[in-house]
């Protein structure tokens, strides 16, 4: 599903327009952003976690002449899933 899919099912279920699901959607996702880089990050019960994470640095190889190169560390973002949306994934098989 993309953005635009997305945005047709939201509207679709809850009887909005498509441009207010647009905004809804941006400000949804921006407010995620700006707190995971205030690094607070945004808890929904059930649904999961968004956080950073961060990765230490290490060595790598370059898979086409085998070589080792250095990777640096990083923050990354990270979504951890909560109970109900696991279970709810593994009740949909």
């Amino acid at each position: 599903m993309n953005r635009s899919e997305l945005i047709d099912a939201i509207a679709k279920q809850t009887g909005a327009t498509k441009a207010d699901t647009d905004r809804f959607l941006n400000a949804f996702t921006s407010t995620i952003e700006k707190n995971i880089k205030r690094k607070e990050g945004v808890k929904l019960v059930g649904f999961g976690t968004f956080s950073i994470s961060k990765r230490k640095a290490r060595l790598g190889r370059n898979p086409q002449s085998g070589e080792e190169i250095q990777i640096p560390a990083r923050t990354v973002p990270v979504f951890r899933p909560g109970a109900l949306l696991k279970q709810a994934v593994n009740t949909a098989k």
